[in-house]
């Protein structure tokens, strides 16, 4: 039916205590709580609201002009190849014998690799590390403008839980310092199911297990920073004992 409302879906996942919080400001953005799921420690919210209407004359005139351009791209590319050609026919012969040059051809520069943000390299980072506030707008403009890029801080593990059903594999909660469970600024950064394994930890001495309080320097690529459970998501690059 023409007027038949599509939705499109969204799941949060939530600490326990925090649900009203959560479908509070879901609702403030236009979605709709329709069912909760009770875990051992963590809730599953599900909402959802209409989809917005797709402009379908706006996009089939973009996607005509699409067309047009890549028609006149393509006869450009055609008649430069010919001039080209004309061109080449047209040096004389002589040039074949010509000496080849003896100065060697300069290699190519190899890119310099992505220099690894740190805490004396970077003043945003430095100061992100001793934000109070874990939900602070900070964190969304440090993830936007480095995700993808590696950075590498002094921390330790500030609550550590299974994922799910899993026994080997684990939510790591971490904060900059030494702090442990008692960390008090920072964000919270958080390894989401990895296990012990894909810390890829090193170190003159490597544990065989880790828990609340070990103390690390942590290597990893930033992720996304969620704002409504104000989590700063990491992927482990190297995790190195202290």
């Amino acid at each position: 039916m023409a007027d038949e409302i599509k939705y499109e879906y969204k799941t949060v996942q939530t600490v326990r205590g925090t649900d009203g919080l959560v479908i509070s400001k879901m609702q403030k953005d236009g979605w709709e709580f329709v069912e909760q799921t009770q875990g051992a420690l963590r809730s599953t919210l599900s909402f959802r609201r209409p989809k917005k209407p797709q402009p379908w004359l706006l996009i089939g005139a973009a996607t005509a002009v699409l067309v047009i351009l890549a028609v006149v791209i393509g006869t450009a590319s055609a008649l430069s190849d010919g001039d080209e050609k004309k061109d080449e026919s047209a040096e004389p012969a002589a040039a074949a014998s010509e000496k080849p040059s003896t100065t060697p051809t300069p290699t190519a520069t190899e890119p310099a690799a992505a220099e690894v943000i740190t805490p004396e390299n970077n003043p945003k980072f430095a100061a992100l590390l001793k934000t109070a506030d874990t939900c602070d707008d900070a964190n969304v403009d440090f993830a936007t403008k480095y995700e993808g890029q590696t950075i590498a801080f002094n921390g330790s593990i500030v609550h550590m839980t299974p994922h799910g059903d899993y026994d080997t594999r684990y939510d790591f909660l971490l904060g900059p310092g030494d702090k442990g469970p008692n960390t008090t600024v920072g964000p919270d950064f958080k390894f989401e199911d990895v296990n012990v394994f894909e810390l890829k930890l090193t170190g003159k001495e490597i544990p065989a297990t880790v828990g609340v309080g070990d103390k690390f320097r942590f290597v990893a690529e930033v992720g996304e920073f969620n704002a409504v459970q104000c989590l700063f998501f990491l992927d482990p690059i190297s995790t190195e004992t202290r």
